[in-house]
């Protein structure tokens, strides 16, 4: 197939290897031919099955003045025998109701024919489970010219001419309607409606599913997303890319998933390349357009967890990963021997710094980077007796490797003799390296068997690094090509070793860079390589609160940034984002230990480790309903406060779970503006200032972040623990910042027994300073509040 790449380098020289593919092209080409969605020819609301007239379309230049623009404009058939081919084609569509908030619109733009030959089919990587309607949840009625559909989540009209589809909320307000070609009569500035391309240079067909926009709606999503939180007037290009930092509009973890401020989400069912043009072109509309030729949508509406619980309960949702991966993950880039690893181990205990891993980076073979699955014999004297030995001092093992070899790797011969490797269109390795083809049944046993031997040896978990390259001319073992094998690269991939890490460890853990759809069900996912700077930080944090709001419930990100050893300011204002997310590692350029700075940043460093330990029955509370509902454990404001137009503007705060709000320092300064959103008081954790909703400029001190709890809410802690694994869960108590009326019971997360625990709550007590050890922020400034739940009472 012969595709448009667009490099968004925008070199003079063309498009360089591995640059993401640009699908806009096809549909902004003169020489293609397009086809736009007319009206209904038929439809049986029985089956929700019928046909769609398409209009032929073709770019014309039109001249105003001295302005030469092409429109789109209805066009001639060109075939030299007519007869034989169909002008304005009619072809399928279905529409499904799936529950109550969610449905399906599928469109084949294969002609009778093409229909007509059995394609083999397999399930789809992408979806957990055959989504099937659901009977009786929508009601039907006919309509003049149409159909409505009614159910909870509001109204569905079909439009039979010109065709249309309309979403309503319950209350009425219109959400979203499909763009029909006679919209270009209310514009100077015309565009595409909603329909398919056809290339010229191989007849192949892209589809393009147009709706309208409506004045002042946010949209967000679309994955690891670096750019604009809110994506409304611009244009995200969906293909997984290595993106060399955190800066840029490339993404590790695209997903082809958005949520709208108006009440609804969108889910384009593919793995081909995509482009979602959220307003650039036209303000008015947005186009979500893919290199497949057949349509396959999902739509959701509600709210944003509404949305997202529909979405998972299709896509699947992020299993619980072990206790042991809440606490701090130790690591730089790299440890090169056993002696730098049991060295690092014994200085955070003696430093009483919490911990929970160590991980070895591209070092820990017998030539840095190049992965043969073997501890360097030099210098690693006896692996498995330092993995046991680590153990000992409650330290897990993380391992660095990627599925590239290089021509030198010793391991190179056999995946070539042995097929293993993604090929090009004659036989040989698609690329310089070989990449590994996990479409291939036998690479991926090959594969999983070098990380058996590795977890069986009593490493905890394998870092599941690149996987962003998979050649998009390759030839895959499944007989497909990268066009629709490239974006599932990362997906076969993250399977590939959260499937061997379950059976062999019983435990859901992997620590991943690239990802597309469906990635959330092997957890968990870390935000690549951004720079040491402020940039990279803001940066970061606009990609995990993107990529949470596609269904990821856990992620993680390098605190203090990579490229570089990073600052010591910057490292001290990385904290406040890093230690407050589901998972926390502190990675970089050596050095990264924190004891390498000044003792001001150690202590910072450590009070911050020791508070996200105290902290962790309500992360882990918070991290089990994310998971059981395919919720993000670090999410923007506006998912729990969507009344409040506020909160829908903020992308440089968080809140961790439903109820803490965290505001890390993106400058130098000690004091910042944070926005607290309506519906109750927050208490600063640092002060104990009851503050009213609104903005407020505060000072961050004595840690480097400024931290809210929601008034009167129930904030599980445990005295601090220097592993998971020595936590004393008898000793949990239950605070009530700012007091008030307290709930009669309380549902904590037990990870001991993997279970939910109900305590009945009481408020005779107070709290003061004497009365916690290791105080939670010097159990909350001193400041008297009410204790909930203590072993005492």
């Amino acid at each position: 197939m012969n595709y448009n790449t667009t490099s968004l380098n925008a070199a003079p020289c063309g498009p360089l290897l591995s640059d993401p593919i640009d699908i806009r092209p096809d549909f902004f080409n003169p020489a293609n031919t397009f086809f736009a969605a007319d009206r209904l020819e038929s439809f049986d609301p029985a089956t929700g099955r019928g046909e769609l007239l398409f209009r032929r379309m073709e770019y014309q230049r039109q001249m105003a003045f001295s302005r030469l623009m092409w429109k789109p404009m209805p066009a001639a058939q060109n075939e030299n025998i007519p007869d034989e081919y169909e002008k304005d084609p009619v072809r399928p569509f279905h529409l499904e109701f799936l529950s109550e908030n969610a449905l399906r619109l599928r469109v084949s733009t294969a002609s009778a024919a093409q229909r007509a030959i059995p394609l083999a089919a397999e399930p789809s990587l992408m979806l957990d489970r055959d989504p099937v309607s659901v009977a009786g949840a929508w009601t039907h009625e006919a309509a003049d010219g149409g159909h409505v559909y009614h159910g909870p989540a509001g109204r569905v009209e079909l439009c039979a001419e010109p065709f249309r589809l309309r979403a309503f909320a319950p209350g009425g307000k219109l959400l979203f309607e499909t763009m029909h070609s006679r919209e270009n009569a209310l514009t100077y500035t015309q565009t595409l409606p909603f329909g398919y391309a056809r290339r010229a240079a191989d007849y192949s067909r892209s589809f393009g599913a147009v709706f309208t926009l409506q004045p002042g709606e946010m949209l967000f999503g679309c994955g690891e997303s670096f750019g604009n939180f809110n994506k409304r007037g611009t244009t995200t290009v969906l293909s997984v890319v290595d993106a060399n930092g955190c800066e840029t509009n490339r993404m590790y973890k695209p997903v082809p998933f958005f949520q709208s401020s108006r009440g609804y989400g969108m889910f384009l069912h593919t793995s081909s390349p995509c482009a979602f043009d959220f307003g650039e072109t036209f303000s008015g509309r947005m186009a979500l357009m893919q290199g497949d030729a057949d349509l396959d949508l999902f739509i959701f509406l509600g709210s944003p967890r509404e949305v997202l619980r529909a979405y998972s309960t299709i896509t699947g949702r992020s299993p619980m990963p072990p206790l042991w991966s809440f606490g701090l993950w130790m690591s730089c880039m790299s440890y090169f021997s056993e002696t730098e690893g049991r060295e690092v181990a014994r200085r955070l205990r003696q430093e009483r710094i919490p911990c929970d891993v160590i991980h070895f980076d591209t070092g820990w073979f017998d030539k840095d980077w190049r992965c043969d699955y073997e501890f360097s014999p030099d210098r690693f004297d006896d692996p498995k007796k330092m993995l046991a030995d680590l153990d000992s001092q409650d330290f897990h093992v993380s391992l660095w490797q990627l599925p590239y070899f290089v021509p030198k790797n010793i391991l190179y011969a056999e995946i070539m003799r042995r097929g293993l490797c993604v090929r090009d269109t004659n036989g040989g390795a698609a690329f310089e390296d070989a990449v590994l083809d996990f479409t291939h049944p036998e690479t991926v046993s090959w594969y999983q068997e070098k990380l058996r031997a590795l977890l069986e040896m009593g490493v905890s978990a394998i870092k599941v690094d690149f996987g962003e390259s998979a050649p998009h001319a390759g030839q895959y073992a499944n007989g497909k090509t990268g066009f629709t094998e490239h974006n599932l690269y990362p997906l076969r991939y993250n399977k590939a070793v959260a499937d061997i890490t379950l059976e062999t460890r019983k435990e859901h853990i992997i620590w991943a860079r690239s990802a597309w759809a469906g990635s959330q069900r092997y957890p968990l996912h870390w935000g690549g390589d951004p720079m040491p700077t402020d940039t990279g930080l803001a940066a970061t944090l606009r990609g995990g609160l993107s990529l949470g709001v596609c269904g990821f419930s856990f992620w993680s990100n390098d605190i203090g940034g990579f490229v570089s050893r990073t600052p010591e300011p910057v490292l001290r204002r990385w904290i406040g984002l890093g230690m407050f997310c589901s998972h926390s590692r502190r990675h970089g350029l050596p050095p990264t230990e924190p004891w390498t700075y000044s003792a001001d940043l150690l202590h910072v460093f450590r009070k911050s480790a020791e508070l996200r330990y105290q902290l962790l029955p309500y992360i882990l509370t918070q991290s089990k309903i994310a998971s059981e509902n395919g919720w993000p454990v670090l999410r923007p404001l506006f998912f729990e406060f969507q009344e409040d137009p506020g909160a829908w503007h903020i992308d440089s705060q968080f809140l961790l779970g439903a109820d803490l709000l965290v505001a890390p320092l993106l400058e130098e300064s000690e004091v910042r503006a944070v926005y607290l959103p309506g519906g109750s008081d927050w208490i600063n954790l640092q002060t104990a200032e009851r503050l009213s909703p609104g903005w407020h400029t505060l000072e961050a001190a004595p840690l480097p972040v400024l931290l809210f709890f929601r008034a009167g809410k129930p904030l599980p802690v445990v005295p601090v623990a220097q592993a998971t694994r020595h936590i004393d869960w008898t000793a949990l108590h239950v605070l009530q910042p700012g007091g008030g009326e307290p709930p009669e019971a309380f549902r904590v997360y037990h990870p001991q027994n993997s279970a939910w625990q109900t305590l009945p709550l009481d408020s005779t007590d107070t709290f003061h300073r004497g009365d916690w050890q290791e105080s939670v922020l010097q159990v909350l400034a001193a400041s008297p509040g009410t204790l909930l739940y203590a072993p005492a009472l």
